[in-house]
């Protein structure tokens, strides 16, 4: 402070000085961007993960297949039982509905290589069930999108014999199902999401342009991102459900980062500053908070990188890239849209809603402050000790059950339960077929397929799969001569039950792949399948938990010490944080994995956490969990720089703050929530697991918790030993106090300082 003025040194407030006096360079700039990302992106096209970026032993097959130009076709399978318990497949009836289907299927010309239960020796055991196989014809790829007329085909033939069940189940139809579901469950929480938040900022601005403001924002920066991941992904490859993560981060912290700003320019100019004065208060105070919180999640997102993993990998990238583009919108269009609109912003007042938020004024004439958690405040401050107690007491206790959290990747049945018939299929196959539905694939790779060892090795490896209890068999080979390959298909003993599919699988493996085709020098041998791929998957997440907790935990801290400069700030942030992952983890074991209270979110049956939500939940509830951590810290250190005590410091600042935190977190919770009534389990869990950790954080944590804990601490929440002063000071000043109405003197586009 020089001669009663703080100069404005960071970033946001120099972006915002900017932007609030070249307003429509900004504008246009900001168009210019969000148009060029989507074009070049549109025109360069993405580039979506392969089937060979997987782990394990299932991207060694998958690169085996791929080297050699395979195309591994989309295998089906028509599954014909008798439904009175009698019919054998013997029948002349059952005969009948075999041959219509195998015509039927042919007719299409979609398939090829059908063959007959009869020829195929395809039939169950107790000969009343059968399996038509076939493969589609094409990509595998794209084999769903063209799998319909062939499921018509097969449905026909069912209608015209009743006695029988005749249906179809395989990698095509079982696609086409995932993506009808999948696109159906995301379209409707995309639909929901954008009326929902504009519904509730609606209600917390009182004023419609107020309330478009964070949606066009979060909007555009989606947008935007869309375009970039389209042109990033030629160096690390997208997907589908990095889009969809994407678009929900970027919709959670695009609102999240212009509500922040616009309720402190809003509340500036409550408190009697002019416009231009009440933006650039905002833009050095909420602007600086929105920058520290989005480089503190982007650098949480970044943990996915760690992983090893392709699909995780751009789940990172592409959440990343939307909470920088946030972020940058935030601290630049923003103001600058603010300042074109001046007064404006308050077009579309709602009578009722403004006239309540009148009648709730404080007596300096702002709405910035929350009779409810000033009450709830007034309570932790006065017994701090009793309040962290029962707060943390309480979610430690909820947290237990995350100890025996169970974690795999979802059969068929857990992920959709009976809400879809090719469960049933699947089922069905499965117990007459143990793992015909789902088989374990044997890629092998020789210098000579043909070469009397190998063909002797893979001979003894289908014995002894079924002489040694992996496989009950129907034991299909596949032999691509010119290429040396082979595929060998082991229906495994366990089907649908994944861990007894797993000790089959482990059983071929450890033991019986090593005794017969490891015996062959040179020979390559990777099992895939869906239980494989599971498995393999499950393995390489828990290998990345300790790099990707380590990375976030000690990168976040390092941000936190530095730009609040204050050693016990950065403990407690990591603290609380983990305190609410925690929460959310237990939450989800208790209502997923063991049942309580299932029904209420339509989750019964399901038993097991999906394999990757654990640590994408850290990694995205880190990331948000600092939004509101920072806000309200930097409020507080704020209030402190003002001159107040400690103690009133906490009071004001997390009183201040409340308004905005509670709108921002009913957003959130509001929209991951949407997730939550989706159809399939997986999306279930992320909704429910998001939005209990957001309402637990911005509830618990930060009116109970962090109040509590730093009125304990005291002047210790401003400890910074003398031995770590050397590192870089990023705490900048901006955020000292203007008085209720302060004099700005001097030409707009020269004036750099705030007086106090």
């Amino acid at each position: 402070m020089v001669n009663g003025v703080t100069r404005v040194r960071g970033v946001a407030a120099r972006a915002g000085g900017w932007s609030a006096r070249h307003r429509w360079a900004a504008v246009v700039i900001w168009v210019l961007f969000v148009v060029l990302a989507m074009g070049i992106g549109s025109a360069a096209g993405r580039v979506d993960v392969k089937d060979n970026a997987l782990p394990g032993e299932v991207g060694q097959a998958q690169k085996i297949i791929s080297d050699a130009g395979l195309e591994e076709p989309a295998g089906e399978t028509v599954f014909v039982q008798g439904l009175d318990g009698t019919t054998k497949a013997t029948d002349p009836e059952f005969r009948a509905a075999v041959d219509a289907v195998i015509k039927a299927v042919n007719g299409t010309g979609q398939v090829t290589k059908v063959t007959s239960p009869y020829t195929a020796k395809t039939l169950s055991k107790d000969g009343r069930s059968a399996l038509i196989q076939f493969e589609v014809t094409g990509d595998a790829d794209t084999a769903p999108d063209r799998i319909e007329p062939v499921l018509d085909a097969v449905k026909k033939v069912q209608g015209e014999h009743k006695g029988l069940r005749i249906e179809e189940i395989g990698s095509a139809s079982m696609g086409k199902t995932f993506e009808d579901a999948f696109g159906d469950d995301f379209k409707k929480a995309e639909y929901s999401a954008v009326p929902v938040a504009l519904g509730i900022l609606l209600i917390a601005f009182g004023a419609l342009v107020a309330a478009l403001l964070p949606v066009a924002l979060a909007l555009t920066a989606i947008i935007a991102t869309m375009g970039l991941m389209a042109i990033v992904s030629h160096v690390q490859a997208m997907s589908d459900t990095a889009n969809s993560v994407m678009l929900l981060v970027g919709l959670a912290v695009g609102v999240d980062y212009c509500l922040f700003y616009l309720r402190r320019e809003r509340e500036e100019r409550e408190a009697g500053h002019d416009a231009q004065t009440a933006l650039r208060i905002a833009a050095a105070t909420s602007g600086r908070a929105i920058i520290v919180s989005g480089v503190t999640v982007c650098v949480a997102m970044a943990g996915m990188l760690f992983t090893g993993l392709a699909d995780f990998e751009a789940m990172g990238l592409a959440s990343l890239m939307v909470v920088a583009v946030a972020m940058v919108g935030s601290v630049t269009v923003l103001p600058a849209l603010l300042s074109l609109l001046g007064e404006r912003v308050e077009k579309g007042r709602l009578p009722f809603l403004n006239r309540i938020k009148r009648g709730r004024r404080n007596k300096r004439g702002t709405g910035a402050e929350s009779r409810f958690w000033r009450a709830v405040l007034g309570a932790v401050l006065r017994r701090p000790k009793a309040a962290l107690a029962l707060a943390a007491g309480a979610l430690i206790a909820i947290s237990l059950p995350a100890l025996g959290m169970h974690t795999q990747n979802l059969t068929l049945d857990q992920e959709f339960g009976d809400s879809l018939p090719i469960v049933g299929t699947y089922d069905r196959v499965n117990e007459t077929f143990p793992g015909g539905a789902s088989p374990a694939n044997v890629v092998i790779k020789a210098a000579d397929i043909n070469a009397p060892e190998v063909k002797q090795a893979i001979a003894d490896f289908r014995t002894q799969s079924i002489s040694r209890g992996a496989s009950d068999g129907p034991i299909k080979i596949t032999l691509h001569s010119a290429e040396n390959v082979a595929v060998v298909d082991v229906p495994l003993i366990g089907g649908s039950d994944q861990k007894k599919a797993e000790k089959s699988l482990d059983l071929l493996r450890d033991h019986i792949r090593p005794d017969t085709l490891g015996k062959v020098r040179g020979l390559e041998a990777p099992i895939t399948g869906q239980v494989a791929g599971s498995k393999d998957f499950n393995a390489r997440i828990v290998g990345a938990v300790t790099p990707v907790f380590a990375f976030v935990v000690v990168f976040a801290f390092l941000l936190m010490l530095l730009c609040f400069r204050s050693l016990t700030i950065a403990v407690t942030a990591i603290i609380l944080n983990l305190l609410s992952v925690g929460a959310a983890y237990g939450v989800l074991t208790a209502v997923f994995q063991h049942g309580w209270g299932a029904s209420l979110v339509g989750a019964e049956g399901v038993g097991a956490i999906v394999s990757w939500l654990p640590l994408f939940l850290f990694v995205i509830l880190f990331g948000l969990s600092m939004d509101y951590h920072v806000f309200v810290v930097s409020r507080i250190r704020e209030a402190r720089l003002q001159g107040r005590s400690t103690r009133d410091a906490i009071q004001h600042g997390v009183v201040t703050t409340a308004g905005v935190v509670t709108s921002a977190a009913i957003i959130m919770v509001a929209v991951f929530a949407i997730f939550g009534t989706l159809s399939m389990q997986s999306m279930k869990q992320m909704g429910v697991g998001l939005a209990t950790a957001v309402l637990i954080d911005a509830t618990v944590i930060r009116g109970v918790l962090l109040p509590a804990v730093m009125a304990l601490l005291g002047e210790r929440n401003w400890y910074f030993p003398k031995w770590l002063r050397w590192l870089p000071d990023l705490t900048h000043d901006e955020s000292a106090a203007v008085p209720p109405v302060a004099a700005h003197h001097g030409d707009e586009d020269r004036d750099r300082v705030v007086r106090v």
